[in-house]
């Protein structure tokens, strides 16, 4: 099933540790719908403007699948709102500064970890923060916190651009 015009349901729910542990990793109607969003909005985005392959390690995962990784409790994996992923052609740190540079992309959050993937989130229950940071694993280092794009994407203009939400 295509989530969008470069990104299928296959590749944001795909787990090595689901499939050795035989867990479901399934998600709901909602989770499918933020995972459209997440492709759509930034995925495709980073994709087409890079033109090059984005390589997703971890999409969606459900909750036993992300117990059994070791995912924060509260993670955007869990609501289909977050993918980690590598740029093909780039290092990871390259990706992130020339992803970080896009002009228009909005995210919520986008986060170069451990030096050797990028996180990025897209969530529609909320306007995005469009958070920037590095982490180490150990430190969080705040690169940049945007906001949104622009005033428009406040609270009354982002009801109506998601009004199903």
């Amino acid at each position: 099933m295509d989530l969008s015009e470069f990104f299928t349901l296959d590749e944001m729910t795909v787990s090595q540790t689901a499939v050795r542990r035989g867990l479901d990793n399934n998600p709901d109607a909602e989770a499918l719908q933020s995972l459209k969003f997440l492709c759509s909005w930034c995925l495709d985005q980073v994709r087409g403007r890079l033109e090059r392959p984005v390589n997703v390690s971890s999409g969606f995962r459900s909750r036993l699948v992300n117990q059994s990784v070791g995912g924060a409790a509260k993670s955007q994996h869990l609501v289909g709102e977050a993918a980690d992923f590598r740029v093909a052609g780039y290092t990871p740190r390259q990706a992130f500064e020339l992803i970080r540079k896009l002009e228009g992309l909005d995210f919520d959050q986008l986060i170069l970890e451990y030096g050797r993937w990028i996180h990025i989130s897209y969530t529609v229950r909320r306007p995005n923060r469009r958070e920037v940071w590095d982490f180490d694993g150990k430190t969080k280092k705040i690169l940049d916190n945007r906001g949104p794009i622009n005033e428009a994407v406040g609270s009354v203009h982002w009801r109506k651009r998601f009004p199903a939400v």
